[in-house]
């Protein structure tokens, strides 16, 4: 089982300055999983508990002169401490600009796995490395993971992950998540529990509510993708909550709960800036999936060497 690989400047930059924060907030620990292709940070996909989120970088995202090899059919997954990577990822960066400034020859940052002593103990232990190269020296990091999968876990993990990659049949884009940012901090204060209500016609709401508050607001005539219907007419001037409710009654509408907690860590996720992102409702209302997509600079096309989404599991079906 081997995996070595450099760093390219973008890839320090996508992971130190946006990604790895913002994984971070949603948890300490997540698995790095390794293909021929890809490097994935999935979070909660082997329990059910916590926001389930799958950020995928193709491997030139991120790399070159990237290798990898297993007995796995080239897959390695492992456990990790982001703190740590991101830690060490920083320190890296600093060791870098400081070898630059004193050198005419450019660092290289070298990623990889390592089995080694660890201090009192006669076990080698795994570890993910990362050494900067400069003209004379290097410095390296080691970073402890956990014993990488097995065989049958990797191919748990990879059944996991292809479930976690269903969409739901619609889904509507929210252009600005600055509102749901503000929203959200102020629903903390109100309720636990937020209602997500999403349309065929392009309406999405959020409410948090108590016997004594209601907190929420209401997007209309969002862009829709997938499955799509027309609003009716006589919804347009009725209050949201008659509206949704019409909504899920014809079936062109579903409503799930989910924590406030969960819903704000979703939310986290536009610190990696994003250009846009879309939310959805899985079928019989099994979660609420935020996806978040990327355009390759200086264009409306959308970047696939990169994809971050989060599915957040359900409280309570609500209706629909």
């Amino acid at each position: 089982m081997k995996f070595k690989a450099f760093i390219t400047d973008n890839g320090v930059n996508l992971l130190e300055k946006r990604f790895l924060p913002v994984l971070e907030k949603t948890g300490k620990s997540c698995h790095l999983y390794l293909t021929r292709d890809h490097a994935l940070f999935l979070h909660n996909l082997l329990n059910g508990d916590g926001v389930h989120s799958v950020a995928q970088f193709r491997k030139e995202a991120l790399f070159h002169d990237y290798r990898i090899s297993s007995n796995n059919d080239d897959r390695i997954a492992f456990a990790l401490d982001l703190s740590l990577l991101l830690r060490a990822l920083r320190s890296a960066v600093v060791i870098a600009s400081e070898y630059s400034a004193s050198s005419s020859t450019a660092t290289r940052l070298e990623i990889k796995l390592v089995k080694k002593l660890s201090p009192n103990s006669t076990q080698s232990m795994p570890f993910l490395t990362l050494e900067t190269r400069g003209y004379k020296s290097a410095v390296i990091q080691d970073i402890p993971i956990s014993k990488p999968l097995s065989r049958a876990q990797v191919t748990e993990l990879q059944s996991a992950l292809d479930s976690a990659q269903d969409l739901p049949p619609t889904l509507v884009q929210v252009p600005d998540s600055n509102q749901l940012l503000n929203l959200v901090d102020r629903m903390k204060q109100v309720g636990d529990v937020v209602n997500v209500f999403i349309s065929k016609h392009g309406d999405l709401s959020v409410q948090v509510s108590t016997t004594l508050i209601c907190l929420g607001a209401e997007f209309r005539r969002l862009v829709v993708i997938g499955e799509q219907t027309n609003a009716p007419s006589e919804d347009q001037n009725v209050s949201a909550q008659t509206r949704s409710s019409r909504s899920i009654s014809r079936g062109d509408g579903q409503s799930v709960q989910v924590s406030v907690k969960h819903f704000a860590k979703s939310l986290q996720c536009h610190l990696a800036r994003p250009d846009c992102a879309f939310y959805g409702i899985g079928p019989q209302g099994s979660c609420l999936t935020v996806i978040f997509q990327f355009f390759i600079p200086g264009t409306r096309e959308t970047d696939k060497s990169i994809s971050l989404h989060c599915r957040l599991p359900v409280l309570d079906s609500g209706s629909g």
